[in-house]
Formats: C-alpha cells, structure tokens, sequence
C-alpha cells in the first residue's frame, strides 16, 4: 500500500517554477502533482497575481488547497470562490503611495502605478509596462488620473512599474525616508512591489499550513527568483529550481532540476521518496 501525505503542504511558484521558461506546464510536474495529491498531499500555487489571473494555472493542475495570491497578501479558495485571508496596506503606507505619486512626479514622471485590490487593479500614468501586464494577467483593471480617485480601504499591492535606471532612483528615495510599514520587493528590473509590512508569500503560506493543522517541518515551498526570498526563509523545506540564482541556492535545503525538466517533480518525488522524512529525522532539513 502507497503512503500517504496529508501531513505535508507544498507550495509552488509559477513561471520559472511550475511552469518552463515557455510557458509551459512540463508533463512531468502535472504528473508528479497528481500522484502526490491522489495519495493524500496538499498542493497549491503561491504567485503575485490576482486570483483570476491564477485561476487559470490553478486550473491545469490538480491543485487541492486555497492560493496564495498578491504576494502573500491573499489567501483565496477556489471551491468557495471566496477570500479566505487578507493583508492589507495601511494608512501610512497609502500615504506614501501618495507622496511618491505627486510630489516626486517630476523626477518619476516615468513611474506607474498600480494599486491592486482583492481582484482588480487601478492604474495611475499608465505607460507601457503597466498595460503589458495586464493584458498578460489579464486583469479587471481601470485608468484613474490620481492616487485619490483610489477608493481608500482595501489596497494589497502596489506596483510600480518604470525603467531599470528609474527603478534605482525609486530604491534609494525609499531608503532614505521612514519606512512606511511596508514590505517592498523586486519581482523583476521593471517593476518594484510594496505590501503591507511583514506581509509576503511565506506569511500566506505558514497561514495557510496553520489552518491545516500541518507542521512547519512539513511545510515546503519551491522557487526561482528574489521576489520568492522570503518565502524561501519562511517554510521548513526551501527548494528552488535549478536556475535560480546562486544567492537563492544557498538559502534551499533541496536544489532541484532546471524548470524547463520539472523542477516541481523533482521537488515532490523527494518528498514521495520517504527521503524528505529521513531527512527531517536526522535534522538535515
């Protein structure tokens, strides 16, 4: 009889993770996937997305607890089609979002902005970078001329989108001012990410793993890039997919393939092994 694995949570990023650099989802981790939540395994996905614009990955799998959606700011049950959990950005931080959008509009006049809801996003000086991601997301969207034709309660996630040269300029005002009890992370060179403080996908993810009733030791989380940093620190079992950067490799207690092979099974073919668990046991992990 095969064991069985409804002590464990795993938690996969998207592109570069559970899909390849294509695009594409490997059939060696839709496979590994099925396998692993046939015998009682708790798999779900962890991204930045609205939950819409997951829902269609959330879909080609056979995912079978709540998303992590906006980071970490979210937990969404596709089942109840309902919000399960919410982090949202305070007044100090909309504040900033403010000041950053008008008073520095002359410095970063290339900057854009977008505030994300539980499931749509305005946009503020709309310019290319914005509207390519939503038309890759997908995403319920709307153009306002100000920060104060944003309704106030509510905000998950700020983006701002601009130029990798823009970008630093932003880095290093933000430095220099009181951190405005928000966490900000770099998803890509064109885009800077603000959440609530200490709010980021491991937070979602060790809630999530409360609800369940499952141990941190069990809890794993796999990855290929910063903005998966501190979900990597968070969860007992870090893996990342081979590509990652070295700074990210040295975070994982478990290093898998390229994610053009399938990282994702490699990850819980691992764990199926029984290795994971001997691992645990003779505290390697």
């Amino acid at each position: 009889m095969d064991k069985t694995f409804e002590n464990w949570l795993v938690v996969s990023d998207i592109d570069g993770t559970l899909n390849n650099k294509f695009r594409r989802l490997p059939k060696r981790n839709y496979d590994a996937i099925k396998k692993f939540t046939d015998l009682g395994g708790n798999f779900t996905l962890a991204s930045g997305r609205l939950q819409s614009s997951l829902e269609r990955n959330y879909n080609r799998i056979t995912a079978n607890q709540p998303a992590i959606v906006l980071n970490g700011a979210g937990i969404y049950d596709y089942n109840k089609r309902e919000m399960m959990w919410r982090s949202c950005i305070d007044e100090k931080g909309r504040e900033f979002v403010r000041y950053i959008s008008q008073e520095f509009d002359e410095i970063f006049k290339s900057v854009d902005i977008g505030v994300y809801f539980d499931d749509y996003v305005y946009i503020v000086k709309s310019g290319l970078m914005s509207k390519f991601t939503m038309h890759f997301d997908k995403a319920k969207h709307e153009y306002v001329d100000s920060i104060d034709d944003i309704p106030d309660y509510g905000w998950m996630k700020v983006i701002f989108w601009s130029n990798p040269i823009t970008l630093e300029k932003l880095h290093k005002v933000i430095s220099t001012l009181e951190n405005p009890d928000a966490n900000f992370m770099s998803s890509s060179i064109f885009t800077l990410e603000m959440l609530q403080k200490d709010t980021h996908k491991g937070v979602g993810i060790m809630k999530l793993a409360d609800m369940l009733g499952i141990e941190k030791s069990h809890v794993a989380a796999i990855g290929d890039y910063y903005n998966d940093w501190d979900m990597l620190q968070t969860v007992g079992l870090p893996a990342c997919a081979g590509q990652a950067p070295s700074s990210i490799h040295k975070i994982c207690k478990y290093e898998a393939c390229h994610c053009n092979k399938g990282c994702v099974a490699d990850l819980l073919e691992y764990i199926m092994s029984g290795k994971a668990d001997e691992d645990i046991i003779k505290n390697k992990i």
